[in-house]
């Protein structure tokens, strides 16, 4: 086998545990702990923000890393800040300790999510650039699925203290291993091998399917559209997610909300297999701009007809763009600007990407707060989403005309 499927492969497991731990790990330290000591919510709150926001500060120190020293060294300085920030969380006494805490496990998050991966994958792929990166985070529904609940079990079955002590060793075992023996070479070059392992050196270099496209004269306004139509997207994104079981428990019930949420997550890793298998031939920003749409009409419908048949109808269309929207960013930036320097580059997109997201969930909450609900806030989103999508449209052609 081609050792670039196998970095894809640790990438996919690095990836589970990275959002399985991060994002999605987020709603359970935050219940656990409150719970546990009965602090207020958002002081809680606010060091998982902080946790997104040192996250963002640092994406562009991860892609500059690994463009320099290869992904073994930032990767697994990654799992240890994670595994140290998950471990220490059921130990603290005071408040001001959950601040370092999640400062940790944001360093961690920064290496071992999207702009890690991505720049991992990027340099032993070209024909299946598109299919490697979308494979490789994949692994994030992995974590939605798997890590909550191994999460709740462990505090349940051994209590915050020694279950999170348990979750950050078992996350140190596998990873730590799994990235010094796969991730030890940083391009095919090293091994006498081309991208996609078709060709040794000695051979012709077979053509990419897509040239980039970025020029001096195009790259701020490819690099800066996607950016931001990125950050309007996750931001919606992001902000209807935490916000999901609210949102559907007045329709359905505890129970039916919490389905109605595993379902959506289901719909996300659909969307992201078929993703997979279509994306190294189609337009990426194209694709990126009908899947906009379509959660657009998703959450404008929900803001009109607030119904059962339509909220489930309206939940599986949107998670089907969550897995479309959070893997597109990357491959964006890859098919246009190429692999060499793609983490540095890439590095800079996401901390605006992150830094902007990050206040999804709260701009949802204000929104709801102040117009007496979710649905004109729902309605607001669809019009973001919109944006977004006339952002990355508008950028694609602006470029192609430079």
């Amino acid at each position: 086998m081609f050792h670039g499927w196998r970095v894809v492969a640790a990438c996919f497991v690095i990836a589970a545990v990275a959002w399985g731990l991060g994002t999605f790990g987020a709603s359970v330290y935050l219940q656990a702990v409150t719970a546990a000591h009965g602090w207020p919510i958002a002081d809680v709150a606010f060091a998982v923000t902080l946790f997104y926001l040192v996250s963002a500060l640092v994406q562009r120190s991860v892609g500059r890393g690994i463009d320099r020293w290869g992904p073994r060294p930032v990767l697994l300085s990654g799992a240890i800040s994670m595994a140290l920030g998950v471990s220490a969380i059921g130990l603290i006494e005071a408040r001001w300790q959950l601040y370092p805490c999640f400062v940790l496990i944001g360093l961690g998050w920064a290496a071992l999510s999207t702009t890690g991966i991505a720049a991992t994958v990027a340099p032993w792929f070209e024909r299946h650039q598109g299919r490697s990166m979308a494979l490789a985070i994949m692994g994030a529904s992995v974590g939605a699925i798997v890590g909550v609940p191994a999460l709740q079990l462990a505090i349940r079955r051994f209590g915050l203290e020694q279950g999170l002590l348990i979750v950050g060793a078992v996350a140190a075992v596998l990873l730590l291993p799994l990235i010094a023996r796969v991730l030890r070479f940083r391009r095919p070059e090293e091994i006498g091998l081309q991208r996609d392992g078709h060709a040794s050196l000695d051979e012709p270099t077979p053509a990419p399917v897509s040239p980039p496209i970025a020029t001096a004269a195009n790259r701020p306004v490819l690099l800066w559209s996607a950016a931001a139509a990125f950050a309007l997207g996750l931001a919606m994104q992001i902000g209807f997610i935490t916000h999901h079981v609210t949102l559907a428990q007045p329709l359905l019930g505890v129970e039916g909300a919490g389905f109605l949420v595993s379902a959506t997550g289901g719909s996300a890793f659909i969307g992201r297999l078929i993703l997979a298998r279509i994306v190294d031939g189609v337009s990426v920003r194209k694709l990126a701009c009908v899947v906009m749409i379509a959660q657009a009409a998703a959450l404008l419908s929900l803001a009109l007809w607030p119904t059962a048949p339509v909220l489930v109808g309206a939940s599986l269309v949107y998670g089907y763009g969550i897995g479309h929207i959070t893997t597109l960013g990357p491959i964006v930036v890859r098919r246009e600007f190429g692999a060499a320097a793609f983490g540095a580059t890439y590095g800079v997109a996401a901390s605006a990407i992150q830094l902007v997201s990050a206040f999804g969930p709260a701009a949802i909450g204000v929104l709801r707060d102040s117009l007496g609900g979710y649905r004109p806030g729902l309605a607001i989103a669809s019009a973001v989403t919109l944006i977004a999508c006339a952002i990355l449209f508008t950028g694609g052609r602006l470029a192609a005309r430079s």
